[in-house]
């Protein structure tokens, strides 16, 4: 501990993000990366755009990013609010909107950002136990909060609220913002942007990160009434007021003209966890319903020795280690090929 650090920064647990192995050969199922790659328009787009013009500024509203995600779901440009990633989204969600006497409420098996940002911006929370079978019952959050954040689909378990129960919710939580974080949407499930028009109190937050296959650029944004993105606004233009770059503007607003590429790639990484969820069933893994681009599952042998196996082999799944879910496996969905070692290397690992 450094005698400069603030008392902050000194109790501060910060966030481990995957692991990114540098192994060439490598089959990399641990960060829920998209296998295939962005359109080809975005790489068109970046290379007509390497000139002098990055010695200036970008345009610091991303007004034609934002345009062009309004126009896909049907809003205006006041109801959309973008930054580096849906994480930076995310903190300023908490700084903005969380800071109350009551706590926010979010499931216990979650996206452990989740923690982080509360700790950070020392937001009182109250974690909310997932059932035995890791589902969420929204009749646990009827209760006093300062806002609630789900993720749907959640995130490691992949499993998925339809919207009948997001509006139940929604109908008996009017005095707190309800925030629900739609990483993994686009892979099964129903956007709950439908519902934006009637509910001031609904903000959805998205990545480009996943579907889009655009980690490498972090994108993010969220969608809301007005109010709600005037207070994400006031946010990061008191702390980034240029928060995109000029190359990650252009990437984004390129893939959302792309909507064949989106189509099909989506629908590739559908087709491939529902085989490769059947593999891991047969293989006498217990394997949770997902509506995201990862299965999470469980084997009575213990997950940190197939975890252990795997990697020997150069094959990364992610192991969270402790808790109620010490014995899963989340497993993103790869390639095809990709998938097919895993799973024979899972026959060599129990059938020896």
């Amino acid at each position: 501990m450094s005698r400069f650090w603030s008392e902050r920064v000194a109790g501060l647990e910060p966030y481990k993000p995957g692991e990114q192995p540098q192994v060439v050969g490598m089959v990399k199922l641990n960060t829920n990366e998209n296998p295939y790659g962005p359109s080809p328009q975005v790489r068109a787009a970046l290379k007509g755009h390497l000139t002098d013009e990055l010695r200036l500024y970008p345009d610091p509203e991303s007004a034609r990013l934002r345009d062009a995600l309004a126009q896909r779901f049907s809003l205006n440009r006041q109801q959309v609010f973008v930054g580096n990633g849906s994480d930076e989204v995310l903190a300023h969600v908490f700084h903005g909107l969380f800071q109350h006497k009551l706590p926010v409420l979010f499931p216990d098996i979650t996206y452990s950002f989740y923690t982080t940002y509360a700790r950070l911006y020392d937001v009182s929370y109250r974690m909310i136990p997932l059932d035995d079978a890791f589902a969420l019952n929204i009749e646990d959050y009827r209760q006093p909060n300062g806002g609630i954040l789900i993720a749907n689909p959640n995130a490691p378990t992949g499993r998925f609220l339809d919207l009948a129960a997001l509006t139940t919710l929604l109908q008996f939580n009017t005095d707190s913002v309800v925030v629900v974080d739609e990483a993994y949407i686009d892979f099964g499930g129903q956007s709950a942007a439908t519902l934006l028009a009637d509910y001031p109190n609904l903000l959805v937050v998205q990545t480009f990160s996943k579907s889009w296959s655009l980690a490498g650029m972090r994108v993010g944004f969220a969608l809301g009434q007005e109010p709600l993105i005037e207070a994400l606004n006031r946010i990061k233009n008191s702390f980034n007021s240029y928060p995109l770059d000029r190359l990650a503007q252009l990437a984004a607003e390129a893939a959302l003209q792309d909507e064949a590429w989106f189509s099909t790639t989506t629908q590739a990484i559908i087709a491939s966890r529902e085989q490769l969820a059947q593999g891991l069933d047969a293989l006498g893994f217990s394997v949770l319903p997902s509506a995201a681009n990862f299965v999470m599952a469980s084997h009575r042998r213990p997950a940190s020795e197939l975890s252990a196996a795997l990697r020997e082999r150069h094959i990364f799944v992610r192991h969270f280690a402790g808790g109620r879910i010490d014995n899963w496996l989340r497993i993103t969905v790869g390639l095809p090929e990709e998938n097919h070692r895993l799973l024979q290397a899972l026959r060599e690992i129990l059938v020896p």
